[in-house]
């Protein structure tokens, strides 16, 4: 495939730049009876976000309502029966998420790739939907001096897939439809959105190579997306 020319980049955060901590998912679940390793529940972490990448299921939840179908189907993908016991423990994470942010593990590769896409001259700007703090998140994860514009969809009242977002990102970083690119791990959230806005491409973060006969740009890591860019001059 040839080279993806642009000169912004907009990214997901929650499956691209940052995931949920499985260990505390682990720990918060065993405090209240139930067992099961943060290995299980991050094999089960694909499978449960391919469940909820559905137009269907898109078109008839939000992103707050999504998220919590999403643990659901997390914990069954896990093999975890629901019971007392993993509710109390959702709901514990459910209060932790709303003051923290559960999206908290940087994977390793991840500062690395940013510091190539910066190299690369690209203007670097995060879109996504997210609670209200994910500033606040950034900062403690120190992934805000990566960016030139972080954009939270709770601050702007509207959510991928509407193309909204999208087009108060390009006038909030300057950006041209033309020449910039969206990199998200939904496609029915992420490339769709980028192609309702008429960005240049909307390209899939598909780890699990869940999505092989999707009609986008794929891509299997951050690595990988920094491989595929060449800077539009």
């Amino acid at each position: 495939m040839d080279k993806l020319k642009i000169a912004t980049l907009f990214l997901d955060a929650g499956g691209v730049l940052c995931h949920p901590s499985w260990t505390r998912i682990s720990e918060g679940l065993a405090a209240q009876g139930v067992t099961v390793s943060p290995e299980q529940l991050r094999h089960a972490d694909a499978h449960a976000k391919k469940f909820i990448d559905d137009a269907t299921v898109v078109g008839g939840t939000s992103d707050a309502s999504r998220g919590w179908l999403y643990f659901d189907k997390v914990l069954e993908y896990a093999n975890v029966p629901a019971s007392a016991g993993s509710d109390a423990a959702l709901a514990i994470l459910r209060a932790y998420h709303h003051a923290e942010n559960l999206w908290e593990y940087v994977p390793d590769d991840v500062k690395p790739a940013l510091a190539q896409l910066r190299a690369l001259g690209l203007t670097l700007v995060v879109v996504s939907n997210a609670n209200g703090r994910l500033r606040h998140s950034f900062d403690r994860l120190s992934l805000t001096p990566y960016f030139d514009v972080i954009l939270d969809s709770h601050e702007w009242a509207v959510e991928k897939p509407d193309p909204r977002l999208f087009q108060i990102a390009l006038e909030q970083s300057g950006g041209l439809p033309e020449t910039t690119a969206h990199v998200g791990d939904l496609f029915h959230i992420d490339v769709a959105g980028a192609r309702a806005a008429g960005l240049r491409e909307g390209v899939l973060l598909d780890a699990a190579d869940l999505y092989p006969h999707v009609d986008c740009r794929r891509v299997r890591s951050l690595d990988d997306l920094v491989q595929s860019i060449e800077l539009a001059r």
